[in-house]
C-alpha cells in the first residue's frame, strides 16, 4: 500500500503563502504526498510581488512528465501558469492522464492587473477547461472567462457557474471569499445540482494563498478519493479553520498566510 500522491503545476511563491508553496503544505496537511512542476519564479513576500520570471514551457512539461513517470499523481491542481505557451505545454504533458484535475484558474491579481491576456485565457478555456474534474474560480476570475460583469447575487453565481458547466469541466466551484456579507458560501455546481457550503467570513488581513489552498486541498481529498461534494465541505472546513488561526502565526509585516497545520496544533 503507497501513501496517496498529488501533483501542483503552479508559480513558486518566495514568501512561502500561495502557489506551489501553499499547495505542497495542503497537500501535507490531509496526509498527500506532494509532487510539483514549477510555471514561475516570483520574487516576493506579504507586502507584494517585486518580480516573475516564466519558467519555459519545454521546462514546465519535462518536470510534469519525470514526475508523471516515477511518481503517478492520484490527482492534479494546476495554478498559475503565466501564458498560452505554458498552457500548451501543460495540456500536451497531460495527454492520457486519467485522474481528476482542480483548475484554478489564476487570472487576475490582488492589485486587479490581469496575470493571462486575451490570447492565454482563450487558450485556457480551450485546452485544460475540458480536462478539468473542478474548475475553482472567483468570481472575478469567472467573469473574466465568461466575459460578463461579476456577478454579485446568488442566483447571478450559480448561472454563471452553469455557463462555465458549458465550456467542458465536470463541476465549477464559484468561490465565495469576493462576494459581499457576513458570511462566505461556495457553490459547486454540476450537472446534476448545486452544493452550497457556508462559513463566516473572519475579520483577519491574514489571507494570502487561501485560493491556492482551497483548490490544492480539494485535490487532496480527491485524491483520497472523497466525492466533490464530500471534499469540499471538508476542504471549507478546513481553510476556515486556517485562515482563523492564521493571526497567531505572525508571519510578515503585509498580508501573511494562512496556517495550513492548525489542526495539528490544537
Amino acid at each position: 500500500m503507497r501513501i496517496k500522491t498529488a501533483l501542483t503545476i503552479a508559480g513558486s511563491d518566495s514568501g512561502g503563502g500561495a502557489g506551489i508553496q501553499a499547495d505542497l503544505k495542503s497537500f501535507a496537511a490531509f496526509g498527500v504526498y506532494g509532487a510539483s512542476a514549477i510555471t514561475a519564479i516570483t520574487a516576493q513576500n506579504t507586502r507584494g510581488v517585486s518580480g516573475v520570471m516564466p519558467v519555459p514551457p519545454e521546462m514546465v512539461a519535462a518536470q510534469i512528465t519525470a514526475v508523471r513517470d516515477d511518481i503517478p499523481p492520484d490527482a492534479i491542481k494546476i495554478g498559475m501558469l503565466g501564458h498560452a505557451g505554458i498552457i500548451a505545454a501543460v495540456a500536451e504533458a497531460l495527454e492520457g492522464y486519467a485522474g481528476p484535475v482542480v483548475l484554478d484558474p489564476v487570472m487576475i491579481a490582488k492589485s486587479g492587473d490581469a496575470l493571462l491576456d486575451d490570447a492565454a485565457v482563450e487558450a485556457l478555456i480551450a485546452r485544460l477547461l475540458p480536462r478539468a474534474a473542478i474548475l475553482t474560480p472567483n468570481l472575478p476570475e469567472a467573469a473574466r472567462l465568461l466575459g460578463t460583469p461579476v456577478a454579485t447575487r446568488p442566483e447571478e453565481i450559480v448561472a454563471q457557474g452553469r455557463a462555465l458547466l458549458e465550456l467542458g469541466p465536470e463541476a465549477v466551484l464559484m468561490k465565495g471569499g469576493h462576494a459581499i456579507g457576513p458570511c462566505c458560501t461556495d457553490r459547486l455546481v454540476t450537472r446534476t445540482g448545486l452544493h452550497e457550503v457556508s462559513g463566516p467570513r473572519i475579520d483577519t488581513r491574514n489571507t494570502h494563498g487561501t485560493g491556492c489552498s482551497l483548490s490544492a486541498a480539494l485535490a487532496a481529498l480527491l485524491a483520497l478519493g472523497r466525492a466533490p461534494e464530500a471534499a469540499l465541505e471538508r476542504a471549507q472546513h478546513w481553510l476556515s479553520g486556517a485562515i482563523r488561526a492564521a493571526d497567531r502565526l505572525g508571519i510578515g509585516s503585509g498580508h501573511g498566510p494562512v496556517d495550513h497545520f492548525h489542526e495539528g496544533r490544537r
